[in-house]
């Protein structure tokens, strides 16, 4: 018997390492996510936000400018989505109804202490579809 656990010596303390090993990943993920569905969640209901404000363009009473009714939705929704200031947010008139387009670029620190930052891109052209266009 003693011969046997002298073999098995250098085996002793695996278990640890591996357990860090995956802790440490788990770390990481969790930190990953953490930081980067906020700003993943903000630019989808940004999106969403952007296709809401064209169809309130498209229904505007007569003497109101659907121009300035999307440009000043889109603007409260980059407020609450916390948008960059760099944001470039455009409302075009494309006949009877109003095109919205909006890019922007916002950093995410994928990994602790700065040491990896990804460039979470945003780029949405918004405009009615389906039976809001026909005549």
């Amino acid at each position: 018997m003693n011969n046997l656990s002298i073999d098995r010596s250098s085996e002793r303390g695996g278990a640890t390492v591996k357990f860090l090993a995956v802790a440490i990943v788990l770390v990481l993920v969790a930190h990953a996510g953490y930081n980067y569905v906020p700003v993943a969640y903000e630019g989808a209901s940004f999106r969403q936000e952007m296709d809401t404000a064209v169809v309130k363009g498209l229904a505007a009473p007569g003497r109101l400018k659907p121009e300035d009714i999307v440009k000043n939705h889109l603007e409260r929704a980059a407020k609450d989505n916390n948008l960059p200031a760099e944001a470039v947010i455009e409302v075009v008139p494309m006949g009877k109804f109003v095109q919205a387009s909006a890019t922007y670029t916002k950093p995410v620190n994928m990994l602790p202490f700065g040491i990896y930052k990804y460039n979470y891109e945003f780029n949405h052209v918004a405009a009615p579809v389906g039976y809001l266009t026909k005549e």
